[in-house]
């Protein structure tokens, strides 16, 4: 039982193996929610890159997800549209798993463990699902976030259209999560400084890849179900590829989360997600 309990204001417990609503605390059925959920155009799952547990959690969403529809298709960050004949041609069962591997640049394009991925991988085969391709070439991302969109000619831009400009509310998050020993000589000194155009704008090439790959599955006539497999900070508060879903005019999009707290604060989580689903603690050591 998903007991619903206040530990301080605006802190409501989250039992492991349970969905909450970050909005007001309140639980929601894995049947029910899965059920919603398949009456999306697009439904997003964030993750931590090099979490196994997390990798697991998406493919029990998405299992979940089909149980109610099976028009669906999965959606990676992992892959550069230029691979995308690669993914279709492992979709059809003509490449083992080491010769897929090698054929989208896996070591190189991405670099985590192949074994986080692959079950996700396999599933899409095993259960005729599509897969796409959701990224853009790298030297893009580093592009616009020098020079900015005006300055890449149309056709040098990966079939993508320009992102819409940050909110001030996305600036002031990518600020506080870079704020970290990683970046120690950060220049930029508050959400709206200059210099921080170059990250923010960076950051949204990958949002906006994410989007307009999404948008071009999602717009097909018959189109399926999309399920995004995607790094969690460009998903949060419905900044990222969500708001440049809307600019693109995709509606019914969802966002789900994996949470390891054993509590989630109301006021400062809401509109997170539509959904956090709380993990096991992983064992210490092991995957």
């Amino acid at each position: 039982m998903n007991e619903r309990f206040s530990l301080h204001k605006g802190a409501i417990g989250h039992n492991a193996g349970t969905w909450i609503r970050p909005d007001n605390g309140e639980p929601v059925g894995h049947a029910s929610l899965m059920a919603e959920m398949a009456r999306q155009r697009v439904v997003l799952l964030g993750e931590t890159h090099d979490r196994y547990d997390i990798h697991r959690w998406q493919l029990h969403v998405a299992a979940g997800i089909m149980a109610h529809r099976s028009n669906i298709a999965l959606g990676f960050e992992m892959f550069p549209r230029r691979v995308q004949p690669v993914l279709d041609a492992w979709g059809e069962g003509s490449m083992s798993a080491d010769e897929f591997l090698e054929e989208v640049e896996w070591t190189s394009v991405w670099g985590f463990a192949p074994e986080l991925y692959l079950p996700l991988f396999h599933f899409c085969r095993e259960m005729k699902l599509p897969m796409y391709a959701l990224n853009c070439r790298r030297t893009l991302v580093t592009e616009v976030g020098k020079l900015g969109w005006d300055a890449i000619a149309e056709e040098d831009r990966d079939g993508l259209s320009p992102s819409k400009p940050a909110t001030m509310a996305y600036r002031r998050y990518l600020f506080e999560i870079t704020q970290n020993p990683a970046m120690p000589n950060r220049k930029a000194k508050s959400p709206d400084d200059p210099a921080l155009d170059r990250f923010v704008r960076a950051q949204q090439t990958w949002d906006r890849a994410f989007a307009c790959n999404i948008a071009h599955v999602a717009e097909k006539p018959g189109a399926p179900l999309v399920i995004g497999i995607i790094g969690r900070g460009h998903l949060e508060y419905g900044h990222g590829t969500p708001f440049q879903l809307d600019d693109l005019g995709i509606d019914r999009v969802s966002v789900l989360l994996p949470s390891d707290a054993p509590e989630i604060d109301t006021d400062a989580q809401a509109g997170i997600a539509d959904a956090l689903y709380r993990l096991e603690r992983p064992d210490p050591g092991k995957p």
